[in-house]
């Protein structure tokens, strides 16, 4: 089936991304396709059925705001990715919050995205079966200054939206990885933080 080969071709090329089936039925139908908005909903869910992907949707309190958001779709595979991206570029940010999310999901935790209210993004909001919950953001590059700014100020605004929840940075390498933090959020490079459940050797925050 035609749709079907352009939504495996799409999920794969764009891991870690926003997706909206309505959005893509839309594409589709540009193309030429002639797919219903209903068959793309059953194909999305036949996908994640057979694992070759994710979805995982914003934190909301209200259902219609769930609905209305648009999923991040990420492959159980990241080796797949290189095999559908067609952008050249080596996509290590999104492959490594794809390598997160699995991870997660070995540790039983319930996963959604959190956006605060000014707008930023938060990768990850973690509920585990045996201990609190726990914000995530992934980065790839700690080493640039502003990269890293960013993502400490994302994180320090949802902590103080998600009172009570810890929060973690989690880089690529140990390289850059921020002596001070704000007092809400920890840091730690990838490797130390899949190697151990309860992300031993987290570095302390301090205050602002």
């Amino acid at each position: 089936m035609t749709a079907l080969k352009w939504l495996v071709r799409h999920l794969l090329g764009n891991p870690a991304s926003m997706f909206s089936v309505e959005k893509f039925h839309r594409t589709l139908r540009s193309q030429g396709v002639a797919v219903s908005r209903d068959t793309l909903h059953d194909l999305l869910g036949h996908l994640q059925d057979c694992f070759l992907v994710r979805t995982v949707w914003m934190e909301s309190a209200s259902e219609r705001q769930r609905m209305v958001n648009p999923r991040k779709v990420y492959p159980i595979d990241p080796g797949l990715v290189p095999l559908f991206d067609r952008t050249g570029r080596s996509n290590l940010g999104h492959l490594l919050e794809s390598v997160v999310l699995i991870e997660l999901e070995r540790r039983h935790a319930e996963v959604a995205y959190v956006r605060t209210a000014s707008g930023l993004e938060v990768d990850f909001l973690a509920r585990y079966p045996d201990r609190g919950p726990e914000l995530i953001q992934v980065c790839t590059d700690a080493t640039d200054a502003r990269t890293l700014a960013r993502e400490l100020r994302t994180l320090d605004e949802a902590g103080r939206e998600h009172r009570g929840v810890r929060a973690t940075l989690i880089t690529a390498t140990a390289e850059g990885l921020p002596e001070r933090v704000p007092a809400r959020v920890a840091a730690i490079p990838a490797h130390t933080w899949l190697l151990s459940k309860e992300a031993d050797g987290r570095t302390s925050g301090s205050a602002d």
